[in-house]
């Protein structure tokens, strides 16, 4: 007689604890750049996958997620061991699900529906894990088309927006080209993140396979500079700019002149490039081996100047924020399934770091033209008449902090208004981004041309950088074959 097949057990979310996927050690990964996880077992992430509740409507995939991955669904075919499946329905919503997997800040998971009450599933590390199944069995291969429209475009930028657009209007027919002007494609993936949290042998693989596909990609060239606008309309039927949002936000205050304070990404291009094999001069290296860094801004861009520092051999590093610390739970302020208001601590907060909260800096002091200490003072934040939040410093508060290293992480206020901007001639946005007939992608006000990320956006998640990537594709698509 037949074994009667056993059913999916859809209460498992009641019978098995979230156990996300654990890091190496503290002791372990300082002394290199490696990735940071340790690898779960088949059966662990299955398990972790059984906890997805088949819930009537399932807000991570509708509410959560930019790219609207069917998350509920690949994590039914992980349970039940169909892994090739998963990795194909994975693949249908994201090009690049082993970039999310391993930074994005998991929207979806905040929007679980298990957060109401109970922890969310671990959806990050699904995804991640599905996508290594995928090319370590062979299920991911190049998608050329099977045709060619004849039409061409160009793509100025080569991050996550960018890859995407161009990685989608390559399959559906069109010759793409991609324009970088750093020496290797990638944008802020390959220079902004380090390697602990994404090696970039995973950018490679994934870039070898569009270029197998048929994606013309150039580096080392600065459009604008090294190909002219003019030429750009010439030779394409269809522009699409998606460099980011670069221009680094600053401080104006006294000291600000003095040698040893660099902006964030500056920091982390070249520690990356460095983990590269590239060699610096030595004037030109920021080096923090010995140091007392201090890093300005709490946000993600922050922490990777801590980890990066902590890896180098800081011999203190400290990090402040201007605004007040986050509720250690889910703040009333983002109900579920909004994204949480919450205290978030990453792994290189883990790694040594002294956090403040309601800081503000207010002076730079040093000698022979270096940086010894900061003046800072706390801050507190109050409600106007109006409703609105004012700051005001609190009296007697101001401190000193010693720093032979500041790195700037205070974000990005928009994209470099560079030559290629002035010659194009497109609207800016009341924010200085390119201003599009869509928010964060869309046509420009000049013909032809179209705008996708950080760009168009303002600073954004690498998630959304992607989704906007697919949806400009098939905004310029359209246009194309009118």
């Amino acid at each position: 007689m037949a074994k009667k097949k056993e059913k999916p057990n859809y209460r498992n979310f009641k019978l098995i604890k979230r156990i996300p996927i654990q890091y190496r050690t503290v002791e372990e990964r300082l002394h290199d750049y490696k990735d940071l996880h340790v690898n779960y077992t088949d059966e662990d992430i299955q398990l972790q996958a059984s906890r997805c509740q088949d819930c009537g409507i399932p807000f991570c995939h509708g509410y959560g997620c930019p790219v609207s991955n069917l998350i509920p669904d690949w994590n039914d075919l992980v349970y039940k061991g169909k892994w090739e499946e998963a990795c194909r329905l994975l693949h249908s919503t994201n090009n690049f699900p082993e970039v999310t997997g391993r930074v994005c800040p998991a929207p979806c998971e905040e929007s679980c529906t298990l957060n109401v009450g109970l922890e969310s599933v671990t959806i990050r590390d699904i995804e991640m894990t599905i996508v290594e199944k995928g090319f370590t069995n062979g299920w991911i291969i190049s998608n050329p088309p099977l045709e060619r429209t004849g039409k061409k475009v160009a793509i100025i930028g080569s991050g996550p927006a960018g890859l995407a657009a161009a990685q989608q209007l390559n399959r559906m027919g069109h010759s793409v080209t991609l324009f970088e002007k750093a020496p290797k494609a990638g944008g802020f993936l390959r220079y902004g993140i380090p390697d602990y949290k994404l090696e970039k042998w995973v950018l490679d693989r994934r870039i070898k396979q569009m270029t197998d596909e048929g994606v013309v990609i150039k580096t080392n060239t600065y459009v604008g500079k090294d190909i002219t606008v003019d030429a750009l309309h010439k030779d394409f039927d269809a522009i699409v700019l998606a460099c980011g949002a670069r221009e680094a936000r600053d401080i104006q205050i006294t000291g600000r002149e003095l040698s040893g304070i660099y902006q964030a990404v500056d920091y982390l291009t070249q520690s990356n490039e460095r983990v590269d094999g590239i060699s610096f001069d030595k004037s030109a290296l920021i080096d923090a081996k010995g140091k007392s860094v201090l890093v300005i801004g709490g946000g993600d861009t922050g922490a990777d100047c801590v980890g990066t520092s902590r890896r180098q051999g800081a011999t203190s590093v400290t990090q402040i924020e201007i605004l007040p610390k986050p509720p250690e739970k889910r703040s009333e302020e983002t109900p579920w399934p909004q994204y949480a208001k919450k205290l978030r601590t990453s792994t290189s907060h883990d790694e040594g770091c002294e956090r403040k909260w309601c800081i503000t800096t207010k002076k730079i002091e040093g000698t022979n033209g270096k940086i010894e200490k900061v003046l800072a003072a706390e801050v507190e934040w109050v409600k106007n008449e109006k409703g609105n939040w004012d700051m005001k410093e609190v009296a007697g508060s101001e401190f000193e902090i010693k720093a032979d290293l500041i790195f700037l992480a205070m974000g990005f206020v928009h994209p470099v208004h560079d030559q290629l901007v002035k010659e194009l001639g497109i609207d800016l946005d009341p924010r200085g981004n390119f201003k599009t007939n869509n928010f964060g992608y869309g046509a420009t006000s000049v013909n032809k041309v179209f705008s996708v990320g950080d760009c168009a956006r303002g600073a954004s998640l690498v998630v959304w950088a992607i989704a906007n990537g697919r949806a400009v594709a098939d905004m310029v698509n359209e246009y194309l074959l009118k």
